[in-house]
């Protein structure tokens, strides 16, 4: 069976929280105006009380309200998918399966906490929200999710991602949103960035602060995050806990689960139920896939740092390029991050998980032979799983051994035909982050005494 489907009354009920089961203790936030431990009040300028107390929860199953299934259920649950035309093309003897989450109505999975976190912030009597955007599928979700809740929207897209995607920008304007490019004049973080780089492409870390500053400025108006934060992460696990259904029912379990990964939530989303399995004894790879010109994992150092450039946000514990990184314009907008989700990062320091970097050209390469055998094509951000998947079916055959490979697709590039018109016409630029860019981008980094 190519195809397998979960029973709609077999949709999780419950969110994973990985908090209960880690071998380790996470470091606290820091709270930037005292440089002392994050309190839960401290988050109540953006943040409503129920996502507070997501976020610091260590209780293993977190039910989901039934309004919030409602709205789910209207493309949940997602199908697993076996790849066997990538399979075939590869000469593999692996087995490749693949969660696919571009049902979703912005095409991503980041609804699945777009949702959540709107239906909070509305019981708890919020007008407005802000946001940051980077490739436009979180943007796009929020916008759907405050839509459908009633409430009003500003979204902050990274400036590169305005320009290169203008069809994400007219989606979430579609939807009611007003929609800013990032840096901007119409906050001081913004004007502050701009006054030193008029030209800049932007950066998430940019357009967070701005959304945070909005924020902060409007009692009615609370911040939604679509990746980093615990209860991002938490709103995502209903991925791998289908996943991890639709693969029992066919005798399957994974040997090696890939995804890729800008703040955490998309790899966060389909690894972690699975590991829970491994921190329990089970022998299983987890692998986040991130590009080379924004190594986070791969050549960040793991240190306390600020989540947005104008250092508003919560001082976490985490691997990190430097708040001030502005990286190169991939067309991988979603990836465009400086740090990395603590819990994504104490995973890897820990030695749980593994990370890998991949460049432009291979992505593209990879994410059209994906396009080509299995007929959906992927966004960029999934191409760098993809490019990973594939080399590792391609070790199956000088390794001489069969392995079952899990990875989420977590959203379609039918907003990103740019990118792959720059593929084919040889236009894309391959750019690898140095040692030395490394050092510069940590000059700044938060002196924390907790």
């Amino acid at each position: 069976m190519s195809r397998i489907y979960l029973d709609p009354k077999d949709m999780p009920k419950s969110w994973y929280n990985i908090m209960a089961d880690l071998p380790f203790k996470m470091d606290p936030y820091i709270n930037p105006a005292t440089m002392k431990p994050l309190q839960p009040d401290d988050m109540s300028a953006i943040f409503p009380p129920a996502l507070i107390e997501q976020e610091i929860s260590v209780k293993r199953e977190i039910a989901i309200p039934t309004d919030v299934l409602d709205m789910l259920s209207l493309w949940r649950p997602t199908p697993l998918l076996r790849a066997r035309n990538l399979e075939k093309a590869l000469g593999t003897p692996a087995k490749i399966f693949y969660k696919y989450e571009g049902t979703a109505p912005a095409g991503s999975h980041k609804a699945n906490t777009a949702v959540a976190q709107v239906y909070y912030n509305k019981i708890a009597g919020i007008k407005q929200l802000t946001t940051e955007t980077g490739a436009g599928q979180w943007g796009s979700s929020v916008a759907y999710a405050a839509k459908h809740f009633g409430l009003g929207c500003t979204i902050y897209m990274v400036k590169v991602s305005f320009t290169q995607k203008p069809y994400r920008s007219s989606f979430m304007r579609m939807f009611g949103a007003n929609v800013i490019p990032s840096p901007s004049n119409t906050t001081q973080a913004g004007r502050d960035v701009l006054a030193v780089d008029p030209d800049t492409p932007g950066s998430l870390g940019t357009a967070i602060g701005e959304a945070v500053e909005a924020a902060i400025q409007n009692k009615d108006t609370n911040y939604t995050l679509g990746s980093v934060l615990n209860h991002v992460l938490l709103h995502q696990t209903v991925i791998g806990l289908e996943a991890q259904k639709q693969m029992e029912s066919v005798g399957e379990y994974p040997d090696t689960v890939i995804a890729c990964a800008g703040g955490g939530s998309n790899f966060g989303g389909i690894a972690f139920p699975f590991l829970r399995d491994k921190i329990n004894g089970k022998e299983l790879r987890a692998i986040a896939v991130e590009p080379a010109s924004c190594p986070t994992l791969t050549k960040g150092k793991y240190t306390y740092d600020y989540g947005d450039t104008a250092s508003l946000t919560p001082i976490m514990k985490m691997y990190t390029l430097g708040k001030d990184f502005t990286p190169p314009a991939i067309h991988a907008g979603g990836l465009r991050f400086h740090g990395m989700s603590p819990a994504v990062s104490a995973l890897m320091k820990n030695g749980l998980i593994e990370a890998e970097i991949a460049h432009q050209s291979d992505i593209f390469k990879y994410g059209m032979m994906f396009a080509h055998t299995e007929g959906i094509v992927p966004a960029p951000e999934s191409c760098h799983a993809i490019s990973s998947v594939c080399r590792k079916a391609l070790e199956c055959i000088e390794k001489g051994k069969t392995e079952t490979i899990l990875f989420n697709l977590s959203g379609n590039g039918f907003f990103d035909f740019p990118a792959y018109d720059a593929y084919v016409d040889g236009k894309l630029t391959d750019y690898e982050y140095s040692e030395e860019d490394v050092a510069k981008s940590m000059a700044n980094l938060p002196k924390v005494n907790k």
